[in-house]
């Protein structure tokens, strides 16, 4: 990516973690494709729990590790959460996970992407978690025609 915009902050509790992630998902327009890194453990799904909040969604999130996708519906935005812990290579769901991403409507979250970083489009948002003695730090990734992504969180 070139003309990065990076962003690093803290979050002490994974509810401080979902309510960053609301206020992306509440600027999310449609056609962002957003990579999550992290250890087991690291706030991923949390992450996306805020983040479908966000976009005004009631649907239970959940990790999708054993079922490698879900769907989230909104009124106007459908989030694909993939999740390719399990997974040495993508096979046939990246030729899905390619179609999904050639939509404008729809938002793409990808866990554990390196199986997939040759599907995923260079402009992205990459959110990376690591573990810190008083919660997590959080460090954002973009584009910067996906800054506004990071703008959100600043809040």
């Amino acid at each position: 990516m070139s003309s990065d915009v990076i962003w690093k902050t803290s979050t002490g509790t994974a509810d401080d973690t979902e309510t960053l992630a609301e206020k992306i998902g509440h600027v999310l327009r449609g056609g962002e494709a957003i990579e999550l890194v992290s250890d087991l453990g690291g706030g991923k799904t949390t992450f996306v729990r805020g983040l479908v909040r966000g976009l005004g969604s009631h649907d239970k999130v959940a990790s999708p590790t054993f079922t490698i996708s879900k769907i989230y519906k909104t009124e106007t935005r459908t989030v694909h959460h993939f999740d390719f812990y399990r997974l040495p290579e993508p096979g046939i769901i990246a030729a899905e996970l390619d179609e999904v991403l050639g939509s404008h409507e729809d938002i793409v979250v990808v866990e554990w992407p390196e199986v997939v970083s040759d599907v995923l489009p260079a402009d992205r948002l990459t959110v990376t978690f690591e573990q810190a003695e008083n919660g997590r730090i959080i460090t954002f990734k973009s584009s910067n025609k996906l800054g506004y992504l990071i703008e959100a969180a600043k809040g």
